[in-house]
């Protein structure tokens, strides 16, 4: 019995490190099952969150019809408002002394003294180019030659409205002005009808006008100049501006166009108005009232740009000026400011040292 007992003893005592040790390992093998587990769940998560971060930002996940690309969407058709463009100024000369060379912003340009024909300044005076309203002078000289009764009155007809640009007036068919009220208005404020109206009401009517104006360009010896009607919205009307300055030389001579081109403004009673329509000179200059200026006129189209051609006094001469083709509205009017500061600057005997621009 003592050795059964001993037997037993001995086979619990051994018994008791094996399952010791099983469950030491059991332990240790739940511990790295345990590891193995957190680790494949971190490494779960990292995936999972390199996916999100994928469909989050790419163009082909299901975030693309979301509210937040929605959104962007929407800004880039957001409108926007426009650049506003500032003009300059009809001042802005003052930024020039006249001390330094002289600059021209009109693509064409030509100075000239009236009398000795000493050239200040030039720049493209020989390129053709379209003249828009300048042609009025040219207009107006041919019909004063032809010696009409400035006094009579004529009417605006359905033939004076302008269907080629489709410009407007205040001088509405059936108007009656008188020959010399509507020069006044061609020269002074540009008016197209009234240019026009001068032409219908020609000897020989409308087409004798055109083949007279180009008859005295010849006789001036404008020999780059065609006209092909009397108010210059056809841009077939070109010139240069060496034609020009003969052009505008010869309408100087001319005490009606003087007088007319440089009225400041006109109060005159209209057809369909109950009130005198004022109308004023189409050159700021002449506006304004600080210039000596014995002739101008101004023109635009669009294919001729801004022009303006004088005849005016600084510093004791008598200077021709010719612009062309400037692109802003008041660039001509800068131009012009140039002009005169630049030689009321510099000393009388240096200034037939013309400048090219």
């Amino acid at each position: 019995m003592r050795k059964l007992t001993l037997i037993y003893l001995a086979f619990m005592l051994g018994l008791t490190p094996v399952a010791s040790f099983a469950a030491s390992k059991q332990k240790q093998k739940n511990v790295v099952s345990s590891a193995k587990v957190t680790k494949a769940k971190y490494t779960l998560n990292k995936n999972f969150a390199g996916k999100y971060k994928l469909a989050k930002h790419s163009p082909s996940s299901k975030l693309k019809g979301s509210k937040l690309n929605a959104s962007r969407k929407s800004n880039m058709h957001v409108k926007l408002r426009k650049p506003v463009y500032v003009q300059p100024t009809e001042n802005f000369e003052d930024l020039y002394d006249g001390s330094g060379p002289l600059h021209l912003a009109s693509a064409k340009a030509l100075v000239i003294n009236q009398y000795t024909g000493e050239v200040i300044y030039e720049k493209n005076t020989k390129e053709v180019t379209p003249i828009a309203s300048v042609t009025k002078l040219m207009t107006a000289m041919v019909m004063l030659d032809a010696k009409l009764p400035m006094d009579e009155v004529l009417y605006i007809s359905e033939d004076d409205i302008d269907y080629l640009k489709g410009t407007r007036s205040r001088l509405t068919v059936g108007t009656a002005l008188t020959r010399q009220e509507l020069l006044r208005l061609a020269l002074m404020s540009s008016e197209n009808r009234a240019a026009s109206a001068l032409a219908h009401n020609y000897p020989g009517g409308y087409d004798a006008f055109i083949r007279a104006m180009n008859r005295k360009a010849t006789s001036l010896g404008m020999r780059s100049t065609q006209f092909y009607d009397a108010t210059g919205l056809d841009s077939n009307n070109v010139s240069t501006a060496e034609d020009l300055v003969k052009m505008v030389k010869t309408a100087y001579l001319y005490d009606e166009i003087r007088q007319e081109s440089t009225t400041a403004s006109q109060e005159m009673n209209l057809l369909n108005h109950d009130y005198p329509v004022n109308f004023v000179n189409t050159n700021a200059l002449v506006r304004a009232g600080e210039w000596m200026i014995g002739l101008s006129k101004t023109g635009y189209i669009s294919e001729a740009g801004r022009c303006l051609v004088m005849q005016a006094e600084i510093s004791g001469q008598s200077l021709i000026i010719v612009l062309l083709d400037a692109a802003g509205k008041s660039t001509r009017i800068g131009d012009a400011n140039r002009i005169r500061k630049w030689v009321e600057t510099n000393k009388t005997e240096v200034l037939g040292e013309h400048v090219s621009g």
